[in-house]
């Protein structure tokens, strides 16, 4: 098998990071790995194995036509037989299907929105559901949905899994005070619920000042990134909340951190968390998508409902009081991933899956 990664850009999010992740783990499976940034590069370039074939589309809007007929060169010229559209890519990989009929093209579903699939638009992806030979799906109820409102074929759910990073030079400094830093790995968009961690750090300000909280993730510079720091000067909480926009060195950062938390109120399988489990963090997370598949709540890390910021805060100073707890939670999430989420399982599945 000849197999392309499709992805509309390559800066640090989960659906980009999944994108890179499949390319290298290929490279090993395979005869021919690519990977293909549709619209915009980003700090994720710098992660592609050197063994994997990269392009670079620049395209600009939905029906780039010289685009499209790059992609084709690129495909015709390297035999490739499955082009594996990642997230909102899939419309390009429709595209190209319609002009390259032998073609064999795969969906990706990373939707993030896990808890609000009722309202998610679906008539362009039921009009091209039968283009595709199949669909991946992130947790089991996006499984559900394609086969059940898109009706769509061949769908198989397939969990996310991390990779260590490789050709990142380690260049980002903490500020806070060591084994005393808590990190949040989460792009500022509303899903990840940014404000309930401010809720929390506000409480956390009160009986443990001296912890700090360090967030890693694209600012938008929208509407969302402008309240959450107009709450940090509102709450007083610019010497114990950091904003460090997105980063590569991300095995480094965690390094740097004592515990790692997730606010969300929408998941898929966010891939942030299989990293914390990768570096051994102690968690507290939030109850939503597929996170309760992975973390039990007191055995391998804490788990709170949505929006609960007393829970959280509890779960916070409880993994603050106890070091040992800290250590035994982050050695148990390891095992989970290692078990579970592992690279090796996930690509033995998915190319038994294409054949």
């Amino acid at each position: 098998m000849r197999i392309v990664q499709l992805i509309d850009s390559l800066e640090a999010g989960g659906a980009e990071r999944m994108a890179v992740n499949y390319a290298n783990a290929l490279v090993k499976e395979v005869k021919f790995s690519g990977l293909v940034a549709t619209r915009k590069e980003g700090s994720l370039v710098n992660q592609i194995n050197p063994n994997v074939f990269y392009l670079f589309l620049n395209k600009r809007g939905k029906l780039d036509f010289r685009a499209l007929f790059r992609l084709r060169s690129f495909v015709l010229k390297n035999k490739v037989t499955h082009l594996h559209a990642h997230s909102t890519s899939f419309f390009f990989a429709f595209l190209l299907k319609l002009i390259l009929p032998s073609l064999l093209i795969i969906r990706h579903d990373h939707y993030g929105n896990n808890e609000f699939l009722a309202t998610r638009p679906s008539l362009i992806l039921k009009r091209t559901a039968s283009f595709f030979k199949g669909v991946i799906a992130v947790n089991q109820n996006l499984k559900n949905w394609s086969e059940n409102v898109v009706k769509a074929n061949n769908v198989i759910y397939l969990p996310n899994f991390p990779i260590e990073e490789t050709n990142v030079v380690n260049q980002t400094v903490l500020m806070g005070i060591h084994e005393k830093r808590i990190i949040s790995l989460a792009n500022l968009r509303e899903q990840k619920n940014h404000f309930l961690l401010l809720n929390v750090a506000k409480k956390l300000k009160k009986t443990n000042p001296d912890w700090t909280f360090h967030l890693i993730g694209k600012d938008f510079e929208d509407e969302y990134a402008i309240q959450i720091k107009k709450l940090i000067e509102e709450y007083d909480l610019k010497n114990n909340v950091f904003l460090y926009g997105s980063k590569e060195d991300v095995g480094h950062i965690l390094d740097q951190a004592s515990i790692a938390i997730l606010t969300s109120k929408s998941e898929g399988l966010p891939v942030a968390l299989l990293e914390y489990g990768l570096y051994k963090k102690a968690v507290v997370v939030t109850q939503v998508g597929e996170i309760p598949m992975i973390v039990q709540n007191g055995k391998n890390g804490f788990i709170v409902e949505t929006e609960r910021s007393d829970l959280f805060y509890q779960a916070l100073v409880n993994l603050i009081e106890n070091e040992t707890l800290r250590v035994d939670f982050g050695k148990a999430l390891f095992d989970t991933i290692q078990t579970e989420y592992a690279e090796e399982s996930v690509m033995k599945k998915y190319l038994n899956w294409l054949k």
